[in-house]
Parts: C-alpha cells; sequence; structure tokens
C-alpha cells in the first residue's frame, strides 16, 4: 500500500523515518496519527524503533540500512546504539561510521541487493556498506546531484529518481540496480523523493502534501499494487507526463 503522513508539520518523511523489510526507525516526539501510519501495516511484521540519532530526530536523513544491516553516523551516542542493538533482530547488523558526510541517509540511497552512493564518500565508508548491508556499491550522481540518497528512493521492487533525470540514465541506474526506475516527485512537485517518502516491498508512506497522481506513480513502480495492475504500465508513460508537467 501507499499512503499519506506528516511528521508535525513536515511532509519530509524520509527526513523522521527509515523504513526497510526487517525494521522500522521513527523519530520520537511525533504526533499519533504519524505513528499509526506505520503502525498499522507494521506492527504485526516488523518492529517499530522510536529513536533519536545524534541527539536529533532526524533518523532518516543521518542513517543508511536494508534488511541485513544499519549504518549510523558517528555522533551516535553509545546509549543510542545499545538501544538500536537492543530493539532490532538479532541478524541485523550495526556499524558506526566515521564519515565526514555524515548524513548517511542523504548520501546513500540502498535496497537489499545494491546502493548508490555520493562520489566522494570515503573508501573504508564504501568498503562497511558492502560488508554490513551486503550489496553492490556503484558511485553514482542522480542528476547530476551528488545527494543520491535524497534524490532517489529504492526497494527491490523499483525506484523512484529526480524528475529531471534523463531516459539515458534512467537505463543506466536501473541496469546497475537491477530493477525499474522511473523519474518522479513527491509532496506535489518536490524532486527530493528519498526525503519525501520511505518505501520497502509492501509498504511506501509519503508526505500529505504528495498527490493522487504521484501516489499512483509510487504504486506503480513499487508494485504495491494487489491487482498487480502497476505492472501492466509502461514507464515510459508516466516519463513522458513528468515531462509535459514540466
Amino acid at each position: 500500500m501507499a499512503t499519506r503522513a506528516q511528521f508535525e508539520n513536515s511532509d519530509e518523511i524520509g527526513v523522521f523515518s527509515k523504513l526497510t523489510n526487517s525494521y522500522c526507525l521513527v523519530a520520537v516526539g511525533g504526533s499519533e496519527n504519524f505513528y499509526s501510519s506505520f503502525e498499522a501495516e507494521l506492527q504485526d511484521t516488523i518492529p517499530i524503533v522510536y529513536s533519536t540519532i545524534g541527539g536529533t530526530r532526524l533518523v532518516g536523513r543521518l542513517t543508511a540500512g536494508n534488511r541485513r544491516g544499519l549504518l549510523v553516523p558517528s555522533t551516535t551516542s553509545d546509549v543510542e546504539l545499545q538501544h538500536l542493538r537492543n530493539s532490532l533482530p538479532d541478524e541485523v547488523k550495526i556499524q558506526r561510521v566515521e564519515e565526514r558526510l555524515s548524513a548517511l541517509g542523504n548520501v546513500i540511497c540502498t535496497n537489499d541487493y545494491a546502493a548508490l552512493v555520493h562520489p566522494d564518500i570515503e573508501r573504508e565508508t564504501e568498503e562497511l556498506i558492502a560488508d554490513v548491508l551486503g550489496v553492490e556499491v556503484f558511485r553514482q550522481t542522480v542528476a547530476g546531484n551528488v545527494l543520491v540518497g535524497s534524490y532517489c528512493a529504492l526497494s527491490n521492487q523499483g525506484g523512484i529518481v529526480h524528475p529531471q533525470t534523463s531516459i539515458e540514465d534512467q537505463d543506466e541506474l536501473s541496469s546497475l540496480l537491477q530493477v525499474p526506475l522511473i523519474a518522479g516527485s513527491v509532496n506535489r512537485g518536490s524532486p527530493v523523493v528519498g526525503a519525501g517518502c520511505v518505501v520497502n516491498d509492501w509498504m511506501a508512506v509519503a508526505g500529505y502534501a504528495t498527490t493522487s497522481f504521484e501516489l499512483t506513480v509510487m504504486s506503480s513502480i513499487f508494485k504495491l499494487n494487489n491487482d498487480q495492475q502497476g505492472e501492466q504500465w509502461e514507464q515510459t508513460k508516466w516519463s513522458q507526463l513528468y515531462q509535459q508537467m514540466g
């Protein structure tokens, strides 16, 4: 399912949450409506962990992870790290990363098999991503932007990239990631798709401002429709529509 939520007055859902196939992190201090958006779909399936990272609520932008692991910045306190270890499944590796590009969610976009990373990320960080998350790592940009985690939302089923990503770049990134990609937006035209939504293989949550059209595109590319209707839609159709929208 694809649904909408809001954290306090922000539609940047991906800033305040991190969703994978084995756990979900949510920032503390949100409204009951925000939490219920996740609990209704996840509470009987994967753990929902209420946490801070480095004393902040930016749990989505400061971390990167998939079903196998979670990478957290060096600013993560020992107490926060222990809370995560106590709350996440035992098989999930948790690793603190010494990386100058410390907003890991902005510079890493990953699913369970591959990761796009900022071209200037430290070599040691690249090795940790491959080891802890168990993925192939590719140094890339998205529509010329180095913050690949901000401009890409990815699951094992598909991905959405910055709306100005060319067809050629979509094809190249799709070939690397081995999933279909589409250029799209969230929150009524925002190109910051990674910060504006979270997704795993059966659920996506985007900001309240996200339009019905944008939700439909999400349901299609992430294959969230129970009737599999999304698989029948051609990506070129959506790309053409976005181009017409400017």
